[in-house]
């Protein structure tokens, strides 16, 4: 029998009704002769029971007195609890099932608490199981690392864990279902008009996912790119097969990713924009800066280097930390906040004249205003007033998606 993973978030477990829909999914494929593995989230979202932010909340994070070590035991419990539900509801269903750990099913991780990283997959308990289980319900976002300690993958963990249980069981695919029908063109809550992507490239969403797609991992993403395992994202609340991601797709399809210039539009908001001048020994004030932030983790974006000084963007969040530092370098600097950044993504962008000039003029026909820009091989991004936001995204999706724009 064929194996596929199938992979249900936070809002697909959250309740009663939602396991329905998510369990008839299950059934459809048991009925199809697949063996499946469900990987699921914890329950909803934060403020509901056993929800990750409503455990964090039980020590007050991030004000508490707990080591990483233990800070992940907390937060593996979400996914335990989900497990155990899901397949008790698939039971009571009339499906053979059972539940286990991220570590029982052989997901072994680095010690990088609250953060690990997948080492390696041993599904061999999983092969045992489906002896008598056509169900393994594994709990996702966690593993165990050489010393036994729980682990946990940080945010968007149940999707790596699904794909990495993918590759390992040599699955014919790994569904992520959520709450959207697939991939949209751009966010559907400032693009009423974003359309579902049929199919697209492994190359084209892991870019989307880095610049602000919030439908799946990037990190899966670039598991499923390098085992070459189709992934579909689907909706748990529909039977439509949602957005392919593969390398390998039907010639109409493959031809209508090679013919479209722009795959969509993604976003970042809560950025802190800061400009640092230049000194009398610009090189080494470059070094000293980055090594800095480096050691203090704080990670930095879109970040330019000239004669006049640097200039780069951060998460709001660490602004508090970087003003301290740069403080203590007694470095002359200004900061331009609450910004955005706006990136428009497409394999077809590269070696295209034009494409810059037309985003330019999208932007300026709504008077807003560039901050920063840059560019890649697939990505041209723009750093923008986040008051702008919802304009900005809606005029580059209008110029290069939408009807109107063609």
């Amino acid at each position: 029998m064929t194996v596929i993973v199938q992979k249900f978030g936070g809002t697909s477990v959250r309740d009663a009704d939602a396991r329905t829909h998510a369990i008839n999914h299950v059934k459809a494929a048991v009925d199809d002769g697949h063996q499946v593995v469900v990987v699921v989230s914890a329950m909803g979202r934060k403020g509901e029971p056993y929800a990750t932010d409503t455990l964090l909340d039980l020590i007050q994070f991030p004000d508490h007195q707990v080591t990483q070590r233990e800070l992940d035991q907390l937060m593996s419990c979400g996914e335990i609890i989900s497990s155990v539900v899901f397949a008790n509801e698939l039971r009571n269903q009339g499906v053979s099932a059972t539940s286990i750990s991220g570590a029982k099913a052989g997901i072994m991780t680095t010690s990088d608490f609250t953060n690990a990283r997948i080492e390696k997959v041993n599904p061999d308990l999983i092969h045992t199981l489906f002896n008598t289980n056509q169900v393994i319900v594994v709990a996702g976002f966690q593993g165990q690392d050489s010393f036994g300690n729980m682990t946990t993958l940080g945010r968007g963990g149940s999707d790596t864990s699904a794909v990495a249980l993918g590759a390992a069981l040599n699955a014919d695919f790994v569904d992520i279902f959520t709450d959207v029908d697939g991939i949209k063109t751009a966010d559907p809550r400032l693009v009423k008009h974003a359309e579902t992507l049929k199919a697209m490239t492994y190359s084209e969403i892991v870019h989307l996912a880095y610049e602000g797609s919030k439908v799946i991992h990037p990190r899966a993403v670039e598991i499923a790119m390098q085992e070459k395992i189709p992934l579909r994202v689907r909706s748990t609340y529909s039977n439509d097969e949602g957005t392919l991601v593969t390398s390998k797709v039907s010639n109409s399809i493959d031809r209508s990713i090679k013919d479209r210039l722009v795959t969509g539009i993604a976003q970042v908001s809560g950025l802190y924009q800061i400009n640092i001048d230049a000194n009398d020994n610009l090189i080494q004030l470059h070094d000293e800066v980055f090594a800095k932030l480096a050691e203090a983790s704080i990670s930095v974006d879109f970040f330019n280097i000239s004669s006049k000084g640097i200039t780069f963007t951060i998460p709001k969040d660490k602004w508090q930390m970087t003003k301290t530092i740069m403080e203590s370098m007694n470095l002359s600097y200004n900061i331009e906040e609450d910004c955005a950044k706006v990136s428009t993504v497409g394999a077809g962008i590269q070696g295209v004249p034009g494409v810059a000039s037309k985003i330019v003029t999208a932007l300026a026909s709504h008077n807003i205003q560039i901050l920063q820009s840059a560019d890649s091989h697939t990505t041209i991004w723009v750093l923008i007033k986040e008051r702008d936001l919802e304009a900005a995204v809606n005029a580059l999706h209008d110029s290069f998606l939408s009807k109107k724009g063609d």
